[in-house]
Parts: C-alpha cells; sequence; structure tokens
C-alpha cells in the first residue's frame, strides 16, 4: 500500500511509474468516489499512472477541516513534486475537475494537458451544497443514496448493473463523513469561470449524456470557455463514466495524448 504523509495528513495513492520519459497521466477521483473509480480506464490505457484519494476519501486521512479546492490542488502538486511528476496529463471527474483547473492554474508545469469530465468552472449554487451538508450531518450519507446514485448513474445501470453497482453504493456510503461534507463547502466555494480562458494546454472536455449532476448543457457551456478545447458527449452514460463507460474516456485520454505528443 502506497501512502505519504502531507502536512500532517496520510494520503493513500497508487503510482505505476512506466518506462522512463513515458507521460504520467493522473486521475482525480469525484465527491463521494476514491480512486478506483479508474480501474477500468487504467486496463484500458495501458499508460503510466497516478491515483490517489483526495483527503478526507477512500483511504486518505480526513485531515482539518473546512477545505477549499486550492488545498486539494495543493496536496496534489505536493503528491506530484515527492514522486517527480511534471509536465503530466491531469484527469479529473466533477469536483477532480476542478481540482485540475486549479493545478493549472496554481502550478503550470505540472500539467501538459487537460482532460476535465462531467464537471465546470463552478458546479451548483451554495445554497443547493448547503441544504445537501445540512441533510448529510443529520442523517448520514445514506440518506441521499438514492438520489445521487440517480446523478451518477443510467437507469439501464442502476437496474442492470448487479454487484458493480452495489460496490458503487457501498463506496459512496462508506465515505468519511467529515470529509464529504468538508468537499461539498470546497466545492460551494468555488468558482473560476473568469479564469477558463487562460487556460492554454490541450483540454479534452467530456459528459456523460445522462449525468445528473453536472449536465451536457452546463458542461459544454463551461468547455466553451476554454479555447481550443474539444467537447465530447458520451452516450447512455451518466455522471460517472470512468465506470459505464470506461473505453470512450480511455479513447478520449488517447487521443490527448497524440495531440501532446
Amino acid at each position: 500500500m502506497q501512502s505519504i504523509d502531507i502536512d500532517g495528513t496520510a494520503i493513500h495513492y497508487r503510482f505505476s511509474p512506466g518506462r522512463t520519459g513515458e507521460r504520467v497521466v493522473v486521475f482525480i477521483n469525484s465527491l463521494g468516489t476514491d480512486f478506483r473509480i479508474w480501474d477500468d480506464v487504467i486496463a484500458e490505457l495501458g499508460a503510466p499512472y497516478l491515483v490517489y484519494d483526495k483527503r478526507g476519501h477512500g483511504l486518505s486521512a480526513v485531515g482539518p477541516t473546512p477545505y477549499s479546492i486550492e488545498a486539494l490542488a495543493q496536496d496534489l502538486a505536493d503528491l506530484m513534486d515527492r514522486l517527480e511528476i511534471s509536465g503530466a496529463i491531469i484527469c479529473g471527474l466533477s469536483v477532480g475537475g476542478q481540482i485540475a483547473q486549479q493545478l493549472y492554474h496554481d502550478r503550470p508545469d505540472l500539467v501538459a494537458g487537460l482532460i476535465l469530465c462531467d464537471t465546470a468552472a463552478k458546479i451548483g449554487e451554495p445554497e443547493f451544497w448547503q441544504q445537501r451538508i445540512a441533510t448529510i450531518a443529520e442523517q448520514g450519507l445514506a440518506a441521499v443514496t438514492d438520489g445521487i446514485m440517480e446523478r451518477w448513474f443510467s437507469a439501464a445501470f442502476r437496474h442492470e448493473g448487479g454487484a458493480q453497482y452495489a460496490i458503487a453504493r457501498a463506496m459512496f456510503e462508506r465515505q468519511p463523513v467529515e470529509g464529504y461534507l468538508a468537499t461539498c463547502a470546497a466545492i460551494a466555494a468555488f468558482d473560476r469561470r473568469d479564469d477558463a480562458a487562460n487556460i492554454a494546454v490541450p483540454t479534452a472536455v467530456l459528459v456523460g449524456s445522462l449525468d445528473g449532476a453536472t449536465p451536457p448543457d452546463v458542461v459544454e457551456s463551461f468547455a466553451g470557455l476554454i479555447n481550443g478545447s474539444t467537447f465530447q458527449i458520451i452516450d447512455g452514460a451518466g455522471h460517472l463514466p470512468c465506470i459505464e463507460a470506461p473505453g470512450a474516456v480511455a479513447a478520449a485520454l488517447a487521443a490527448l495524448q497524440a495531440r501532446i505528443q
């Protein structure tokens, strides 16, 4: 098990460096998930990679709260510096996409290209996040599971996904509540719409056609703010196309790699 201490907080990660000179793909998971959501994409892609559980998720420690997207991006920068990774392709999903944006603005030396999945420069209104925080603080994560699953996955996957769907539900409900709520607060405070036009690396923006958390029109509008970005709708997938359609995500990554190399 690979782990590292960042400012007193244990961060769980998995790093497969590949051959010298190969460009690393760094994956950032979404709210309420751990880095296993990328397993099928990694298997299809066959490239050097880094995955990690952001603080308050998976096996990483919660650490001090509240969080900010800036602090979460700093965690990733510190991890990449320790592992001597730079010029990577950063692939972030939902809040992971916001962390990827922040990392680019703060540390452009670490970023050669961006895959921004089911995300935006601003997600939702503060009132929405405050209501979610209040509900979960009072009743726990299980109180919102059904609604979250409807946002995350297509009806077909919810009804026919079998064990894979059951594991995704369990993954959500087993996240540390304090870390989940601290991340909700960080999302509520994040708005970099005015900075999106400053992104100057090759960027691909993806969204599932059935995404109920960051709908396609929201993500397409976000993509339009980034000069030269490509936009792709993944048909039939919800908010987590890395689980429902890993081949499509891997293909988008491969296409971006070709643009950079």
